[in-house]
């Protein structure tokens, strides 16, 4: 196995056009470990983390722009995207410990396509954007299309993500993520629950975007929660009909972390706490 680390877009597309296999990688947090577990070797191991562009952070306008290969650490010190999108850099500031945190990405918490990613949901709900550099040039595309089952992506050969996009908010709209675990830290969710709310001047929501991890083979959005929330304030019987709609939508397994219905089980609660914490944010009376 060759190590390279092209230094711009139109190097690594070269790159994984040529002869042999060639395996991509943002931080390789999951890479290595896998080699060490008996993954086969590639012909090439891409180090994207060389190409500027992938690894910068920068606010466009009225769009966060996240290179696939920025270290999460990056996200969480920066204090408006923080503001903006409280979620995702919570869910991203999940990936690992604080010396992965050096190293893990958006990027490759993505394409690893683990469907318990933490960072998935939260940019879901946030219709996040993947920039996707390939032989045929760029393309834009949905992050949620992204990850079609687990191990396994919609990227073509010789394509890997540039960056993400993400619009900031509208007023009085804010994000959570919220995942249960076995232990306290430095473990795979059980479930994962990425909620967006919007609310209006009287408290009643008028947008809404809900989805779980961890509960199926990708990452599951839930629209009847969505529609139970739209028009309505977070009462108890509200959050009741979206914590039933949340355990429908699962399909989970059974595995020593959980059974299939205690999964379902905490995506209920973690969907409401997630929705709770959500509005607090977006009516500015929890950071």
């Amino acid at each position: 196995m060759r190590y390279l680390a092209p230094t711009s877009i139109e190097e690594a597309v070269s790159v994984l056009a040529g002869d042999g296999d060639a395996n991509v990688y943002a931080g390789a947090t999951d890479f290595i470990p896998q080699l060490q577990m008996g993954r086969p070797e590639p012909d090439y191991a891409v180090n994207l983390k060389r190409i500027p562009r992938l690894t910068d952070l920068r606010l466009v306008g009225d769009t966060w722009v996240i290179g696939a290969a920025t270290p999460s650490v990056r996200l969480t010190e920066e204090e408006t995207l923080v503001a903006d999108l409280p979620g995702l850099v919570e869910a991203a500031a999940l990936i690992g410990s604080d010396q992965i945190q050096s190293r893990a990405s958006l990027g490759g918490n993505l394409c690893n396509a683990s469907p318990a990613a933490d960072s998935v949901p939260a940019m879901v709900v946030n219709d996040g954007r993947a920039v996707v550099a390939g032989p045929g040039g760029t393309r834009t595309i949905p992050v949620a299309s992204v990850v079609t089952g687990p191990g396994s992506t919609s990227l073509a050969e010789g394509e890997f993500v540039v960056e993400f996009e993400f619009d900031r908010p509208p007023a009085r709209t804010s994000d959570a993520y919220l995942r249960f675990i076995p232990r306290t830290e430095m473990d795979i969710a059980v479930v994962g629950a990425g909620v967006r709310l919007s609310l209006d001047e009287d408290g009643r929501c008028s947008a809404a975007a809900v989805a779980l991890g961890a509960v199926a083979p990708t990452v599951v959005r839930v629209p009847a929660a969505e529609s139970a929330l739209v028009g309505e304030s977070l009462t108890e019987a509200v959050l009741e009909q979206v914590a039933a709609e949340a355990a429908a939508a699962c399909n989970p397994i059974d595995d020593k972390r959980g059974t299939k219905e205690y999964r379902r089980q905490v995506a209920g609660v973690l969907t409401v706490r997630a929705l709770r914490l959500a509005a607090s944010r977006a009516t500015g009376s929890v950071a």
